[in-house]
């Protein structure tokens, strides 16, 4: 009796052991996010190149040891001054081989929760893919993780030497504004459509373009921001949002999606929606996109159909201007 006990304990470990390992979730692509002991190991080899996404001034403070900056955060270097993805392939090859990238080089980019440049790293991730690169990281958790894993930061400048890079455009990686107007009007089926911005964005309440509201036909609204894992904060002791990206906590927002359809990222100007669609690659989706033009674009076409349509009180902006001017007349002769 005590020999049959004993094997059914042990049996029946065995099986708790093995569902816990077959139901943990996974990602599709993990090689997409790097360790900062990856980082580490590979930074000072010829075909690494790890990117301090963030602002030149922050970079000077200090960074991982060895990571260059592009002079500027990666939103501002790889876009034009819209938040638009450059037009020319020229600029792109100019500006990637001039910080040492090439066809053959494992580029690492990472951002900071505290400068808000996690976004940053996305773009810079999308950017890459979009460019038909496909050799890109992203730092899991950022400057942070580098930091809580007791490893020491440099206010050394690195620089790398120029390389020959050649853009290979990825149409898939892009959505364009004549596709989502199709898909909004149902023209295009088949299509996931997926809303970042907040919810009161989403609701048409936060208005950042002439109109608020979502697109029509959008299939999914997560906010970029709670796909990150959660931490508690030690003063408030409230659960906020950390910078690091599971498969668990992801991979449940995006359940209900069909990984083998195209699926489409949008938020105010295509930046927040670049995290989404890292998201979808590491989740194995066959077909994710960015629009890059986004709401600034299509919620200021008059033309194009909206849910959930405000507009923006045009009026009421022009009385607040008045009192601002008011005000700095009031405060100059102060002076």
């Amino acid at each position: 009796m005590r020999k049959r006990t004993v094997y059914v304990l042990v049996v029946g470990a065995f099986l708790l052991a093995y569902a816990g390992t077959a139901t943990a979730a996974q990602w599709a692509n993990p090689d997409i996010l790097v360790t900062p002991a990856t980082v580490e190991t590979n930074i000072a080899k010829p075909d690494w190149v790890v990117v301090d996404c963030r602002k030149l001034t922050d970079y000077a403070k200090g960074h991982i040891p060895g990571a260059i900056s592009l002079g500027k955060n990666c939103k501002k270097a790889l876009r034009d001054p819209t938040s638009r993805v450059l037009t020319s392939s020229k600029q792109y090859e100019r500006i990637v081989g001039k910080a040492g990238i090439s066809n053959n080089t494992h580029v690492v980019f990472y951002g900071e929760a505290r400068t808000r440049t996690l976004d940053d790293a996305a773009v810079a991730f999308w950017i890459f893919e979009y460019l038909g690169h496909d050799k890109v990281h992203v730092l899991n958790g950022g400057l942070e993780a580098w930091k809580k894993a007791g490893k020491r930061l440099d206010r050394k400048p690195a620089r790398k030497k120029p390389a020959t890079f050649k853009v290979r455009i990825n149409k898939n990686r892009i959505a364009k504004t004549e596709e989502v107007l199709r898909i909004a009007r149902g023209q295009k089926r088949g299509v996931q459509l997926i809303d970042t911005r907040t919810k009161k964005e989403y609701r048409g309440q936060d208005i950042r373009s002439m109109r608020g509201g979502h697109i029509p036909n959008c299939t999914l609204h997560v906010s970029h921001i709670d796909t990150y894992d959660r931490k508690k904060d030690p003063k408030s002791g409230k659960m906020v949002a950390s910078s690091y990206l599971s498969p668990d906590r992801v991979g449940g927002f995006y359940k209900k999606l069909d990984r083998n359809k195209r699926t489409i990222a949008y938020c105010q100007t295509g930046s927040r929606s670049t995290l989404t669609y890292m998201e979808l690659r590491l989740l194995g989706f066959k077909n994710p996109a960015n629009y890059d033009d986004s709401w600034v674009i299509y919620g200021s076409n008059e033309g194009f159909p909206v849910d959930s349509e405000q507009h923006m009180n045009l009026a009421r902006i022009k009385k607040l201007e008045d009192k601002i001017k008011k005000l700095e007349k009031q405060l100059m002769k102060k002076k």
